[in-house]
């Protein structure tokens, strides 16, 4: 799947290998894992399948989108867009669920 990103330092997080932003080891390692994933992906189905991912349609203030966890505590809230070339995740944040 195509990626876009909302926040550029996302954007870095996962090219630049000495940028953290400030987060954990674990978490940049668990994002460019998911980041891996989600390019490989031909849909989104990819990501029900696994599921240790725990991949899921959020609701509320946050209807639209979707969040696949990194770890028991962050979790990656995505977008999925249609585009002419097919569907684009667009990658929100990572946020803290507690």
């Amino acid at each position: 799947m195509d990626v876009d990103f909302e926040d550029a330092s996302l954007r870095r997080l996962e090219a630049d290998p000495g940028f953290t932003a400030g987060f954990d080891a674990a978490i940049v390692k668990a994002f460019r894992k998911r980041m891996q994933l989600i390019r490989a992906a031909v849909d989104e189905r990819a990501f029900y399948a696994m599921k240790s991912l725990h991949y899921e349609k959020l609701q509320g203030d946050r209807a639209g989108q979707c969040s696949m966890r990194l770890n028991s505590q962050w979790r990656l809230v995505l977008r999925i867009r249609q585009d002419d070339d097919g569907k684009c995740v667009v990658v929100i944040s990572i946020i803290d669920y507690h």
